[in-house]
């Protein structure tokens, strides 16, 4: 089969090659997935899991991407849950080879069904992102109606998806961002907009809750927005600095069948719309992840028409 595949980590996402790679066999629990779409999001390139297994042992070359959709086409031993030709959309284990190839061995349980109306397009571009806002809204950020939600990154993959949330809610939403994402940050449902180039964020105070996808000075100079018993969710990595009375969480997204369906309902009846920018094949995957501009959106690989 074809496959992205990275062996240089310094490289970065300019050292990713297409490769002829062995069709991977499931493994107990396992789906084989004919992967139609994928999902890649660049800084994975910077997990110790990207190189290495789960023994700390190098894995090298290894297929980067985690988000597919896809038809499941075989089960590994012991496999329930999914059958042979089913439509199916989800997160791959962070430690296994990825989903930038023609074949993908999934758990199952990473997986749900996607409904025949969906994209598959549509459907890769939904596991990382909605799941990372799903968790950390709900579930770290236990949000409730009439809070107010800072969220930075508000146009971006995962924050234009916190803000959707936030808004079906019934949260009071001020989003940030660079000042081309203004517009776009407000018609995902902010009611406030902070340019973080020209605006002081110190502008906003006592908030009930941040949603950090950006860490460093943003995330340290963000724990003094938060009111008395609120939070800041971060998934830029351990807090620098803790609120003076709240609480600070760190989190890695993870893989729930429940919560992707929860999540694709809400794509079918129009309340979550996704933010896919470039769609590329994979022939053409290298070159889209190094773009001369920059683009808007996250970049989805059509691995089959």
């Amino acid at each position: 089969m074809n496959a992205i595949v990275v062996t240089d980590q310094a490289a970065g996402t300019a050292g990713m090659t297409l490769v002829e790679r062995p069709e991977p066999a499931p493994a107990g629990n396992d789906v084989l997935v004919r992967v139609h779409a994928s999902g890649f999001t660049p800084g994975e390139l910077m997990w110790p899991s990207s190189w290495t297994d789960r023994l700390g042992r190098d894995r090298t070359p290894s297929i980067p991407g985690h988000e597919l959709a896809g038809v499941v086409t075989a089960l590994g031993y012991g496999t329930t849950g999914l059958s042979v030709g089913q439509r199916v959309f989800g997160l791959t284990d962070w430690t296994r080879d990825g989903t930038l190839a023609e074949y993908a061995a999934v758990e199952a349980r990473n997986l749900a069904p996607l409904p025949s109306d969906v994209d598959f397009t549509v459907g890769a571009s939904m596991p990382i992102s909605g799941l990372t806002a799903w968790q950390g809204l709900l579930e770290h950020g236990r949000l409730q109606a009439g809070q107010s939600v800072l969220v930075h990154g508000a146009a971006g993959g995962v924050g234009s998806m916190v803000t959707q949330l936030a808004h079906e809610a019934g949260a009071y939403i001020i989003g940030t961002g660079r000042t081309a994402d203004r517009q776009t940050a407000l018609d995902f449902g902010a009611q406030e907009f902070i340019d973080l180039e020209n605006d002081a964020l110190e502008d906003i105070s006592g908030v009930d809750l941040v949603f950090d996808v950006i860490g460093g000075d943003i995330g340290k100079r963000s724990a003094g927005l938060i009111r008395a018993g609120g939070t800041l969710v971060t998934i830029a990595g351990p807090p620098e600095v803790q609120p003076a009375n709240g609480q600070a969480i760190n989190f890695v997204v993870v893989p729930d069948r429940t919560q992707l369906g929860e999540i694709v309902r809400r794509v079918r009846d129009g309340r979550l719309r996704t933010n896919i920018g470039n769609v590329s094949t994979l022939d053409d995957a290298v070159a889209a992840f190094n773009p001369t501009q920059r683009g808007n959106g996250k970049t989805i690989i059509r691995v089959r028409p």
